[in-house]
């Protein structure tokens, strides 16, 4: 069972104020080969795993925005940790 959810919006820096929405495309590409459960939101995406895991997943997200090009990434990150477990549709069950 999944121990934690993670919300990330990353911000990469693009040369010459390129369109971000490639960067991010390939940021959501590197969560969706990972396999964990994610949900891709207007202004973030939030991930359902073990906590570690979903930490090797930003450090690999960040990590593709540089070789993309982007000298440098913004991550704001939120986690939600419960080692009895955690779910996406657990918290959101109210609201669907």
């Amino acid at each position: 069972m999944a121990n934690a959810l993670v919300s990330i919006q990353i911000i990469p820096k693009t040369k010459n104020n390129e369109d971000v929405i490639p960067y991010v495309d390939r940021a959501i590409e590197v969560i969706a080969k990972s396999g964990v459960k994610y949900f891709v939101s207007p202004l973030e995406t939030t991930m359902e795993g073990e906590l570690d895991q979903l930490l090797a997943i930003i450090q690999d997200m960040n990590a593709a925005m540089i070789e993309m090009g982007s000298p440098n990434v913004i991550s704001q990150v939120k986690i939600y940790f419960n080692p009895s477990g955690a779910s996406m549709d657990k918290l959101t069950e109210k609201y669907r």
